[in-house]
């Protein structure tokens, strides 16, 4: 159900990018899209991904952890709430080690760090 588009089926995987920085929203677009992964949209804070998930309804959505107004584990809670809750996959620069069990209690599918990145990650994560 969560496999990225390939030759072979019709499915694409809708994801919503959130991140405060523009190089990274635009260098995960890339490697997703080139991936299979259809990014529906991005937003730079906790307030716009609640918006954007609520207008676009991706299935997942790749959101930081650290952003300028809502931290990622509030947001990831607030997501779960929604009608048609997307899957959550949170992200950092920094280890998943050091958020200790936050990651486990935000509702979140998983973590990836930034560097760590690809469609195969998510695909994993999600299957």
């Amino acid at each position: 159900m969560w496999k990225p588009h390939s030759r072979c089926e019709d499915v694409t995987v809708r994801v919503l990018i959130v991140d405060d920085h523009p190089s990274f929203r635009a260098s995960a677009r890339k490697l997703l899209e080139s991936e299979g992964y259809e990014v529906v949209g991005e937003a730079a804070d906790g307030a716009g991904a609640l918006a954007a998930a609520a207008e676009l309804h991706p299935e997942v959505v790749l959101l930081d952890i650290q952003l300028p107004d809502i931290d990622g584990f509030e947001v990831s809670q607030r997501l779960g709430e929604l009608e048609s809750a997307p899957e959550v996959i949170l992200t950092s620069s920094r280890d998943c080690a050091d958020y200790g069990s936050c990651v486990e209690k935000s509702g979140a599918r998983g973590f990836v760090p930034k560097a760590e990145l690809s469609g195969a990650v998510l695909t994993t994560l999600l299957g």
